[in-house]
């Protein structure tokens, strides 16, 4: 028989109980803290605007869809509910990417490493 090194069976049990019980409170506190809402759900609202207003502005052949974006419609959108869950998280944000996206800005999270 060999003995291996580490700590005792007790020790260790009472250690992995000890973690296990640490980690289930940080994410009780972060579920508490965010409820539905992800840490990074401003992030995503922004993004789901700007992407939608680089789709209608890529469309938009004449001009006049991307004129009516920048002259209000990208709030009016987000207020009739247009923006789905992504404007959820985070509506001014929403609108604010929508109107980058309408005015053909590159997105404020481009190039950016977090």
């Amino acid at each position: 028989m060999h003995r291996h090194e580490g700590p005792p069976r007790g020790k260790f049990a009472a250690g992995f109980t000890v973690a296990v019980v640490l980690a289930t409170a940080a994410a009780g506190v972060l579920i508490g803290a965010y409820d539905e809402r992800p840490p990074w759900g401003t992030d995503i609202a922004y993004e789901g605007g700007f992407v939608q207003a680089s789709r209608i502005r890529g469309y938009d052949t004449d001009g006049s869809r991307t004129k009516a974006l920048l002259a209000g419609e990208c709030a009016l959108m987000e207020r009739q509910g247009m923006g789905g869950e992504r404007a959820a998280h985070d509506p001014a944000a929403w609108v604010e990417g929508c109107l980058d996206g309408a005015a053909g800005r590159p997105s404020r999270n481009q190039g950016i490493v977090r």
